[in-house]
Parts: C-alpha cells; sequence; structure tokens
C-alpha cells in the first residue's frame, strides 16, 4: 500500500521544479513504459495494477484505487512509472539539427519530439523559454520517443553563434521550401506558436524557407508549428531517400 509520502513524492513531479530537483519524471501506459524500458533509460520505479511480464526488477503492484491517486490522467492506464531524467549528450552538429524558440504547447513539443525520431533528428535543441520535455502531457504525446531523441536546453542565441553552417528558419514570408535547395547538415529553426521565430533568433538565421499556401483564398494565418515542422523535416530528408 502506498504511504502518503509516496502519493506526495509522485505527484509533485507534475511540476517542473520537482522533476528538476529530483531528477524524475512520470510515464503513464503500459505501451510507452514498454518503450522506455528497451531504451537506455534508467527505471527507478514502476507501479502497475497487475502483473504484466515488463521484466522490470522496482515493481510495486498497486490497487487501482491507489493508481487513480497517483495519475495525471483521468482515466489512469494500469501502470505508472519513474524514469531518471538522463543527462544531455554532446550534440552533432555534422547533421541537421533541430531547434526550437519558445514552443510553449506541451502536445506541440511531444509531437515534434516524435518527429524527430521518425525523421532520424538526432538531435533537437530547445530555448531555455520552450515548455520542458518532461511534462507529463509532452510524454504522453511523444509515445516513447523521448528516449531516441538527444534533448539539450541552452541559451539559443549562444548556440547558433557557435555554429559554422547555414541556420534555416521557417517564416511566413521565406524563400518557397519547395524550391529551395537543402543541405543534410545544418540547424532548422521553428518558432513560437504564437508569435513566431523571436527578432534575436530571426537575425542570425542565414536562409528564411517558407510553407506555401495553395488554397484559392489563402485566408489561413499559418500552420500549427508541429505540422509545419513535418512538412519542412521532410523536404531536408528528401535528398537522402532519392
Amino acid at each position: 500500500m502506498l504511504s502518503k509520502n509516496q502519493i506526495k513524492h509522485i505527484t509533485r513531479l507534475k511540476q517542473k521544479k520537482f522533476r528538476l530537483q529530483d531528477k524524475l519524471f512520470v510515464v503513464e501506459g503500459l505501451k510507452t513504459i514498454h518503450e522506455l524500458l528497451k531504451s537506455d533509460l534508467e527505471l527507478y520505479q514502476l507501479y502497475t495494477t497487475e502483473s504484466f511480464n515488463l521484466n522490470a526488477k522496482n515493481e510495486v503492484l498497486i490497487a487501482e484505487s491507489e493508481l487513480k491517486k497517483i495519475s495525471f490522467l483521468k482515466s489512469p492506464q494500469k501502470a505508472l512509472a519513474l524514469f531518471k531524467i538522463p543527462e544531455s549528450k554532446p550534440i552533432d552538429t555534422n547533421q541537421l539539427v533541430l531547434a526550437l524558440d519558445d514552443v510553449r504547447d506541451p502536445g506541440n513539443l511531444g509531437t515534434i519530439i516524435r518527429l524527430c525520431d521518425w525523421f532520424g533528428v538526432t538531435d533537437l535543441v530547445c530555448s531555455n523559454e520552450t515548455a520542458d520535455c518532461y511534462n507529463p502531457k509532452v510524454i504522453q504525446a511523444t509515445m516513447g520517443s523521448i528516449a531516441r531523441v538527444n534533448i539539450s536546453y541552452l541559451d539559443l542565441p549562444s548556440f547558433i553563434n557557435n555554429q559554422n553552417g547555414p541556420v534555416f528558419g521557417a517564416f511566413m514570408d521565406g524563400k518557397n521550401v519547395y524550391k529551395t535547395p537543402l543541405p543534410d547538415q545544418g540547424i532548422l529553426i521553428m518558432g513560437n506558436e504564437a508569435n513566431g521565430i523571436s527578432e534575436d533568433i530571426a537575425n542570425l538565421v542565414t536562409q528564411k524557407i517558407a510553407i506555401p499556401r495553395f488554397g484559392d483564398r489563402q485566408e489561413t494565418e499559418s500552420l500549427n508549428v508541429a505540422t509545419a515542422t513535418s512538412i519542412l523535416l521532410s523536404e531536408f530528408k528528401r535528398n537522402l531517400a532519392l
């Protein structure tokens, strides 16, 4: 049976400051937990309502009523795990690096992490203002891809200034991406959901690119940042697939 202190220890991980303090994050759902158990991430504790043959050393059986107390979901998914937050690895700038400038929505960030995994982008660089990748909502949206993408939070202008390769930025008034030669290395920057790329970052961009609108009326203001990221990553990777 879970003690009050154990419940408090888990539920407080909903807040970023406690995740950073304890260096732990919460994962819910058998599918995602199974994905992370196969990865290099280190399991701290696993709580399940029955044995699911996950071969986890630190597994504790609890009642469904207890799972409801520690779950962040309206409908708990029979298993909840705590994993240790890993140290960031060195960023490989010899390939395409995706950078996020103040992307705030957890769902967007989770989807973008999953896109990085799909398109083979191993390094995701986030400004310090970008949503926390260990937010429970982000973890849910990544569907396990969090384990396969190296995510770094840093001062984005300083990082870009220290790079020698091309720096691409997504803008409404950029060059048509379908008519732009794209390299297999460099930095691609995606901006904030409401304001796009900030002025200080925009000044560091060497080439602005855009996804053209094809509708007759062209009244749609912009694309969702995760949707735009998927299109641009697809274009960057197209040459590698030929």
